[in-house]
């Protein structure tokens, strides 16, 4: 965790914001975050930060489309928010403070991104977070 220090710094910022406009925190150690419901900012959804998660919505265990879904590609189930992020949040204990370039130069916030494919991946089937094959 202390490997991703930086990012969970920024989240705990915008957490700490966004508690001043009414959003809750919640400590989640199934998920191995701080998770911030309730965040009056954003398209909806989840943003995860280092070990901090920024939810819009009341509970994170609600479930969403994956990416590949919302694209039109496969008629995947719904997945659990929580599983998703939980990805996010392995992804950047592996990475720390690589984790944000290395996901923006796969992307970004976009169904071809291999990290949210992982994450998409991981909340399905509960293994493969990992954004590249090793075999």
């Amino acid at each position: 965790m202390a490997w991703t220090a930086p990012n969970t710094a920024i989240g705990l910022a915008i957490g700490a914001a966004a508690m001043a406009r009414g959003a809750r925190a919640r400590l989640r150690s199934a998920d191995l975050a701080l998770v911030f419901q309730g965040v009056p900012w954003g398209p909806g959804g989840a943003l995860t930060l280092g070990n901090v998660i920024l939810h819009t919505g009341a509970d994170l265990g609600e479930r969403c489309h994956t990416y590949a879904r919302a694209a039109g590609e496969t008629d995947d189930a719904p997945i659990a928010m929580n599983e998703h992020e939980r990805a996010h949040v392995l992804q950047y204990m592996a990475l720390g403070p690589f984790f944000l370039p290395a996901y923006f130069l796969c992307g970004g916030v976009r169904g071809s991104n291999r990290f949210e494919r992982a994450a998409d991946r991981y909340a399905m089937t509960g293994r493969g977070w990992w954004p590249w094959n090793i075999e």
